[in-house]
């Protein structure tokens, strides 16, 4: 891991700020969540720094500096490590004040004591501190450790902890419930029963959290691995009710056994959860989570047969439930602030959800405009969990993935033979029929039928009659022809 390490940028960043600052006299050790990772010998994604440096005297050791949260002792040093831009975020050991917003202190007190420092702090896994230059002086990881919370032993035992009085960890910062549940699903990890015991005590005051931050915390549980325990904590945890509401009415949802034998909608959704692959796509995930949302308010139990009827038995059945899964989808990611381009993706995913089925019956035209949805591969990666943590038949999936691959993007969406201007040149009066028009041009021009532009305007004159009073059509022109 050492020689590993001394490879990494951020790692190299990281160190020599600690060794500028110790060379001016003051304490500086890697801290937070680098410490956990590298205990569990995995490789941090950044590396932060704790110091009893002033935020004005870390800027004045540094040539580029970006005071990002001064006030709470917050400076990100910038440097050059190789021909890459490192940015290392460096803070001032501090004591906090109260939290009267739930989410920062309203004063903090600069120290020069690194254990008060760490008491403030969230997790015991995430309290340690690491004194780089004695692991690079002896290579023993454990003996260059600080631990003043015991989160050595917290992470041998798999326990998620906070630091001190858990009730008062969370009415600091209401997020740190939500945070609890991700590091608990991406490590495997069990909370700990006095902070479990805290979060559903607490748990109606992560209202009081801001959308956007809940939205991203949740996106983390879903991208970062563990999603289904993720979710499986916050609704026993008493979170989900919380924050989405909706997504605990899957419970108890019962659906047809001879699509579904895996059990209800819940079930279902949480079985595709645990197969999301780690640092999927946002998009992708949340379409996993929502793409059966319409389900409980289109449920309808099977239809009792009449009396000495031989009609086939009926099923439960969800008639409708992708727009009402639409409208419910767009209502929630309007609440957690998702953006546009992030919604409508969400949205599309939920949308054509159950167009797979129709799959191997399409025409051509149709499914070349379906294979050329935007990031059709989530699509296609949601229809394989889909199918995969239900009936298991992927016959539709292969078909897709197969035609997908197997089609140039120039034949999924040519260069139209039609357009608006040629319809003008061969008589049409600009006006709504317009758009079923070059619909139906593009359709024979997606099939094959139609070759040429002269092909697909003599289809268009054979369903759509040139109006009585129009002018004659126009000899095209090369001009128009290039427009």
């Amino acid at each position: 891991m050492q020689g590993e390490l001394h490879r990494e940028p951020q790692y190299r960043a990281a160190l020599a700020i600690v060794r500028a600052l110790r060379r001016a006299g003051h304490q500086a050790f890697f801290a937070g969540g680098c410490v956990r990772d590298l205990l569990l010998d995995a490789t941090p994604k950044d590396y932060d720094v704790a110091t009893s440096a002033r935020p004005d005297e870390i800027v004045a050791h540094f040539p580029k500096t970006f005071t990002v949260g001064a006030h709470f002792g917050v400076v990100l040093v910038c440097q050059m490590i190789g021909d890459a831009v490192v940015a290392t975020e460096v803070a001032t050991f501090r004591n906090d004040g109260a939290y009267s917003d739930g989410r920062r202190p309203d004063a903090v007190r600069f120290s020069a004591d690194a254990r008060e420092d760490v008491l403030r702090r969230d997790f015991t896994i995430n309290g340690m501190l690491l004194d780089p230059l004695g692991y690079e002086a002896t290579g023993d990881l454990a003996a260059a450790t600080l631990d003043f919370v015991n989160g050595r032993d917290d992470l041998a035992a798999c326990v998620v902890r906070a630091i001190g009085n858990p009730s008062l960890r969370f009415a600091e910062d209401k997020l740190r419930m939500v945070r609890a549940v991700r590091f608990a699903a991406r490590l495997d990890f069990a909370i700990d029963p006095a902070t479990s015991a805290a979060i559903r005590h607490r748990a109606a005051e992560i209202q009081q959290v801001s959308a956007e931050r809940i939205r991203d915390e949740l996106t983390r549980i879903l991208t970062e691995g563990g999603a289904r325990r993720g979710f499986e904590l916050l609704y026993d945890l008493g979170l989900l009710a919380q924050v989405l509401s909706e997504v605990v009415r899957l419970r108890g949802v019962a659906q047809p056994p001879e699509f579904h034998p895996e059990g209800d909608v819940w079930t279902h959704t949480m079985l595709m959860l645990e197969r999301l692959p780690p640092a999927c796509p946002a998009t992708l995930a949340w379409g996993v989570l929502l793409h059966d949302i319409g389900k409980p308010a289109t449920f309808q139990p099977p239809k009792p047969a009449a009396p000495g009827s031989n009609e086939r038995p009926d099923r439960i059945r969800f008639n409708g439930h992708v727009e009402v899964g639409v409208r419910i989808a767009e209502i929630i990611l309007a609440r957690l602030r998702f953006s546009n381009d992030d919604t409508a993706q969400v949205v599309a995913l939920v949308w054509n959800h159950m167009r797979f089925g129709d799959i191997l019956q399409m025409k051509q035209s149709t499914l070349k405009r379906f294979l050329r949805l935007p990031r059709f591969d989530e699509h296609l990666a949601l229809h394989r969990l889909d199918a995969s943590s239900a009936h298991g038949d992927l016959t539709c999936y292969d078909f897709a993935r197969a035609q997908y691959e197997a089609e140039p993007a120039a034949e999924l969406r040519p260069a139209p033979l039609v357009t608006g201007r040629d319809l003008i040149a061969a008589g049409y009066r600009p006006s709504p029929q317009f758009k079923p028009m070059l619909a139906l041009a593009e359709d024979a021009q997606l099939e094959g039928t139609a070759t040429t532009r002269e092909q697909a305007l003599a289809l268009v004159r054979e369903r759509f009659s040139l109006p009585s009073n129009s002018p004659e059509p126009q000899q095209d022109s090369p001009s128009l022809r290039r427009q």
